[in-house]
């Protein structure tokens, strides 16, 4: 079974977050749409990143109202 190409995204994590922002902004009502929907545009992205961390046990925490610091 061959896998599939892997695309690679030279960019900082500071220009994504800008990039993400920036089109959230231009689609939300609001400020809070917007951080909202940039950060889970953000979160699907790093997710599906070949170097990605296992996110969804953190982010599930913080959905649910409690936060873990490292």
């Amino acid at each position: 079974m061959e896998r599939p190409a892997t695309k690679i995204l030279n960019t900082t994590l500071g220009e994504l977050i800008a990039a993400a922002s920036e089109v959230a902004f231009e689609y939300s009502d609001n400020d809070k749409d917007a951080y909202r929907l940039a950060r889970l545009a953000l979160i699907e992205i790093l997710k599906k990143s070949p170097n990605s961390m296992v996110l969804d046990e953190d982010f599930d925490l913080e959905l649910a109202g409690k936060k873990r610091y490292h």
